[in-house]
């Protein structure tokens, strides 16, 4: 007499069709997750950001010089220089380690980049990176 063993075996096939339907709803939610203002960032070849570092504060600047923050109320309104200074020196006062990048709209006079540079020094932000799209490679 035979002794029957029961079979312990997993069944994917469920996963897979769970797997496919995330997949699409990722595919179809991304492109609506871009948010902030849209600026033509100039390209150079940069690392991106340690995925450990905290979320960082990003003042953009556009075109017409009209910047915009991150961490404000309403991120996409226009802010003041004013407010600007006073948040961000807000900010790392709470969480001093954050970093603070600038998006500088690439056609926009350097002027605008600079005029966000000199706000962030009255902050007493000691370092500042720039935001840029990644170089095409040929």
């Amino acid at each position: 007499m035979k002794k029957r063993r029961s079979v312990s075996e997993i069944n994917v096939v469920p996963y897979i069709d769970v797997m496919l339907v995330l997949l699409i709803i990722f595919m179809v939610t991304a492109p609506l997750l871009k948010q902030g203002v849209d600026v033509d960032l100039p390209t150079a070849p940069a690392n991106p950001l340690d995925a450990e570092s905290p979320e960082p504060i990003v003042i953009t600047v556009d075109k017409a010089g009209t910047m915009y923050l991150n961490i404000a109320l309403n991120p996409d309104a226009e802010i003041s220089s004013e407010a600007v200074v006073k948040q961000v020196k807000a900010a790392l006062s709470r969480e001093p380690k954050r970093p603070v990048m600038v998006r500088g709209d690439a056609n926009g006079p350097y002027q605008n980049v600079v005029a966000t540079l000199v706000l962030l020094q009255q902050a007493n932000v000691g370092s500042v990176g720039l935001v840029t799209e990644p170089e095409e490679k040929p």
